[in-house]
């Protein structure tokens, strides 16, 4: 019995080592054939599509218009009726000073037109009879223009002591609080106003930039020197991606500024969501030249060194060679390249890492949707 134990304990060992083995020459010849085949890399060969050549800059945004609020009247500020930082609408009233006194002014001169129109007119019939000179009834007429005049100035000025707001925007914080006398040593400022709706945004051309925009013009039939506007421009904040809001220039400066260089110019966009602040940075792109195909390959697959931009290749034999080429612009998440590869090519686009120029490698196609789709 007890031999028999021995031996079923012998034949189990015995084929465990036989197992062990088995699986260690697997792995061995796996690792070989790993080896032999190479890093494995993702390849994807450049899609042709449509593009365009974009100029890419940085601009500000500023207000469209920007109002000083100034206390054209003297007097003690009675109110500020709004909240500091707030959007108001076009005639919302914003502040009232003393309003009383201009109202009274105004009474008292419309007391004295009252007055001066009955002379006047009493003047005209004793002059029929008669009874009184031409000079007194050109005496009263004067009389009477005059307050004319004076009640439509306290009427003026009686509006005065009613700060409105002139247009539709943002207000800044009051300046003066409630309670101080304003308008007596000069103007005095109140607030500030700045209409965002639609926003201006500046910015600066280099010489280089502004020859090719007038050339690309030219080449559409349109004379530069005639019509700058109407040049499409699109934006993007910092925070989103892309360039989500478009507008237009409306205005570029009469030359170039000698110390710098570069053209301002100006764009205007709409702005009704008022995402665009007075201050902003953002970035900008303007379309150059004619609509052409272009290759595109994830921006990810190109390097550079002394060279210039270079990528990987995998040729036939599955090795790996080095391609220089030219690049252009960037569209959704690819860049365009302009010269050195062909639709043919197989570009690696991941594992570029792991791999050496004339490396044996393992490729894997990549979908090419779900790269831009992740860009």
């Amino acid at each position: 019995m007890r031999k028999q134990n021995n031996f079923l304990i012998f034949m189990l060992v015995l084929l465990a080592l036989i197992f062990k083995s088995y699986v260690q020459a697997e792995d061995q010849s796996k690792e070989s054939q790993q080896k032999k085949q190479g890093p494995s890399v993702t390849i994807q060969t450049p899609t042709e599509t449509p593009v365009n050549d974009y100029l890419d800059l940085t601009g500000t945004v500023q207000a469209y218009k920007s109002v000083n609020l100034v206390a054209r009247v003297s007097g003690t500020l009675e109110s500020v009726d709004f909240r500091s930082g707030s959007f108001v609408n076009k005639g919302d009233l914003l502040f009232t000073i003393e309003k009383d006194t201009y109202q009274q002014e105004l009474e008292l001169n419309r007391a004295q037109l009252k007055y001066s129109q009955v002379e006047y007119e009493r003047q005209l019939r004793l002059i029929e009879e008669n009874a009184t000179s031409q000079s007194s009834v050109d005496q009263f007429r004067s009389q009477r223009d005059q307050a004319r005049a004076n009640t439509k100035l306290a009427e003026i000025n009686l509006g005065y002591t009613r700060v409105r707001a002139p247009f539709d925007g943002r207000i800044g914080r009051n300046l003066v609080d409630v309670g101080n006398l304003v308008g007596y040593d000069g103007p005095t400022t109140l607030a500030t106003i700045e209409q965002v709706n639609p926003a201006y945004v500046y910015f600066n051309i280099n010489e280089r930039d502004l020859l090719n925009i007038r050339k690309a013009r030219l080449d559409k039939g349109i004379n530069p020197e005639e019509d700058a506007s109407n040049v499409p421009v699109l934006f993007g904040l910092q925070n989103e991606q892309g360039y989500p809001h478009r507008g237009e220039i409306d205005f570029v400066d009469t030359g170039v500024a000698a110390d710098t260089g570069t053209l301002q110019a100006r764009a205007v966009v709409s702005n009704h969501e008022k995402l665009l602040l007075p201050g902003y940075f953002v970035r900008i792109r303007i379309p150059v030249g004619q609509e052409h195909t272009g290759l595109l390959i994830p921006d990810r697959a190109i390097m550079n060194d002394q060279q210039g931009p270079y990528v990987f290749l995998v040729n036939s034999s599955n090795v790996v060679t080095r391609q220089n080429i030219k690049t252009g612009t960037i569209v959704d998440g690819l860049r365009e390249v302009t010269s050195g590869l062909s639709t043919l090519d197989k570009v690696i686009v991941d594992g570029i890492a792991k791999v050496t120029v004339g490396q044996t490698v393992s490729p894997h196609t990549s979908d090419t949707t779900k790269n831009k789709s992740e860009n």
